[in-house]
């Protein structure tokens, strides 16, 4: 596997046209059981192919169960600067009821070790909206995750996918999903407390401290160019996507014999609009109008004024000159606007 994402790497290295690369990031299953002498090997394809950015964020996605103190020393010595670590939960029950591998004391120890090593910029995922969680153990994941002084976290609401312990649950009715109105309670409380412990949420989902926003989640949702490499790894040029085969199996044997392991789709005009709505209407930096009559055209600006006024009106966005940005409660209709501004035909 190793090999073949470095032969995709070096095939694929007038993909960014030589735009020096802000993140390096490795995301997507568990890229921390991987070898760090593996990590280090892709990470040396890259630094020979692509054009590096001094201060480069290099960010690996891990559990908190694979983070020995011995692990974490190979990771900072082959140049990994930045750990998203899926906590999930500081709840022993709700990281039971999620059918994680970790408890609350390894996830403690792998984020104080970290920093004990070194590692300066550290982030954690949280869930809420999980059965039977209250507005108290909600908030004592929050504090416990603000005690830990790390300097980003994200925080998503519990989506429960099918052929899952969680999904065999709700299904025979042995728990409950939380009602709506709890979850706002629960969400309200998030952004009231990152507040408070002076974080920024410049993304829906995603709350840094000043200087410490994440480089990755950055490019991707103000609409910037990204390279993946690897089974089911996704790229984006602004003018198509591209998207590899998923299975591990084919996408090696592919890549040994020089056949297509991926798809592409040309993007229309139209396409390129709901893309750059879909994602910059979720960052504090929104949607700037003038930007859209520029690169779409005055039918489409048009359009979009037509729709995002009404919006407006229910207090969902606030207008701040040419930029239109979702309010608190907006957030919480993000899908639905920009549902409301897409253009569909």
């Amino acid at each position: 596997m190793i090999d073949s994402i470095i032969k995709e790497l070096n095939e694929r290295k007038n993909y960014l046209e030589n735009a020096p690369l802000q993140s390096i990031y490795f995301g997507g299953g568990t890229p921390s059981i991987i070898k760090s002498v593996d990590i280090e090997k892709i990470l040396n394809a890259i630094y020979q192919n692509f054009n590096i950015n001094s201060e480069i964020e290099i960010t690996i996605e891990s559990n908190p169960e694979d983070l020995s103190k011995s692990k974490l020393n190979e990771l900072k010595n082959i140049g990994i600067n930045r750990l998203s670590i899926g906590v999930q939960s500081f709840n022993d029950r709700e990281l039971k009821m999620l059918n994680r591998s970790h408890n609350v004391l390894e996830a403690k120890s792998a984020i104080i070790n970290a920093q004990e090593i070194g590692f300066e910029n550290l982030s954690i995922d949280l869930i809420y909206g999980i059965p039977n969680q209250s507005l108290i153990t909600w908030e004592k994941n929050l504090d416990i995750t603000f005690d830990l002084l790390i300097q980003h976290f994200s925080a998503y609401e519990l989506t429960v996918e099918k052929k899952t312990t969680l999904h065999y649950l709700l299904k025979n009715k042995k728990i409950f999903q939380l009602k709506e109105k709890k979850i706002l309670e629960q969400y309200k409380l998030l952004i009231e407390k990152a507040k408070k412990h002076s974080f920024i949420n410049y993304e829906i989902s995603n709350f840094g401290k000043e200087n410490f926003f994440s480089n990755h989640n950055i490019g991707y949702w103000t609409n910037e160019h990204y390279l993946g490499v690897g089974p089911s790894a996704h790229s984006f040029n602004g003018k198509s996507r591209r998207w590899n085969i998923s299975s591990n199996i084919k996408y090696i044997q592919k890549i040994k014999n020089n056949t297509y392991y991926f798809e592409t789709e040309n993007l229309t005009l139209k396409q390129k609009y709901n893309e750059l709505i879909f994602t910059k209407l979720r960052t504090i930096w929104g949607v700037n109008s003038k930007e859209i009559q520029e690169k779409f055209g005055k039918s489409v600006f048009t359009h979009f004024m037509q729709q995002i006024i009404k919006w407006e009106n229910k207090k969902y966005i606030r207008k701040e000159k040419e930029i239109f940005l979702l309010t608190d409660l907006g957030k919480l209709f993000a899908d639905q606007i920009a549902s409301d501004l897409f253009i569909i035909n």
